[in-house]
């Protein structure tokens, strides 16, 4: 699991003032710049790039942030309701207990990114794409993952109700404690991935996945059987 954000830069303070007039310049890059606790709600900032900024408690609500590109950016706690991010892409990111809520996701990529409690509560995200991501106790209720390929994904304690895995395959990563309730899995490929955690209440909800021999083994241990 890499979902590592890079070394701690220097960070220059930046205004909702200053930077609107950087973006009547034409200036569509943004290095070291810090926007934490501001309110950037409503602007246009598509096809900007920042790069190592921060945006800790930061408002971006309704902005639009379509083909937007953040690189190696810390986002602890920014809310990014209502947002369109179509097509825009995060690497690197600290994004731990953001807020996505009614966001449009169509087509963005997550790369080693940290979203830790993040919510992506009524997002639209067709075609969304999430790769060695830390979604630790993310609310991600309603995804569809389906034939999707999900490397190294770490949905340990999430919130997955109601989501889609129906043929998909993961590349490592974990589903332990995870809430599934009403999730799907036939097809899935669950070999790779830990699944400790799951109860026996939701062993049903894996009818028809692929799991390991010592996958099948946990759930018979939890029946107290004794396999060898």
């Amino acid at each position: 699991m890499q979902a590592a954000v890079g070394p701690n830069h220097e960070s220059e303070t930046m205004t909702r003032d200053e930077l609107e007039q950087q973006l009547a310049q034409g200036v569509r890059r943004f290095e070291n710049d810090a926007f934490d606790d501001q309110d950037l709600s409503r602007l246009d900032l598509q096809g900007c790039v920042f790069e190592r900024c921060t945006f800790a408690g930061t408002s971006l609500f309704a902005s639009k942030l379509a083909r937007s590109q953040w690189l190696r950016c810390r986002g602890g706690g920014a809310d990014f309701e209502s947002v369109d991010a179509v097509d825009a892409r995060f690497d690197g990111c600290d994004l731990n207990n953001s807020k996505w809520r009614r966001s449009k996701l169509a087509s963005a990529a997550f790369h080693g990114c940290k979203l830790t409690g993040a919510s992506f509560e009524e997002v639209a995200h067709l075609g969304i794409h999430f790769e060695e991501c830390l979604l630790v106790g993310a609310d991600l209720r309603g995804f569809s993952f389906r034939k999707a390929t999900l490397k190294e994904l770490d949905f340990s304690e999430a919130y997955l109700s109601g989501c889609d895995f129906r043929e998909a395959v993961f590349e490592g990563g974990s589903l332990r404690n995870a809430v599934l309730k009403l999730a799907k899995f036939q097809g899935a490929d669950l070999r790779a991935a830990s699944i400790e955690g799951v109860r026996l209440t939701e062993a049903g909800l894996f009818k028809g996945a692929v799991i390991s021999h010592a996958q099948a083994a946990s759930f018979l241990r939890e029946l107290d059987l004794i396999v060898v």
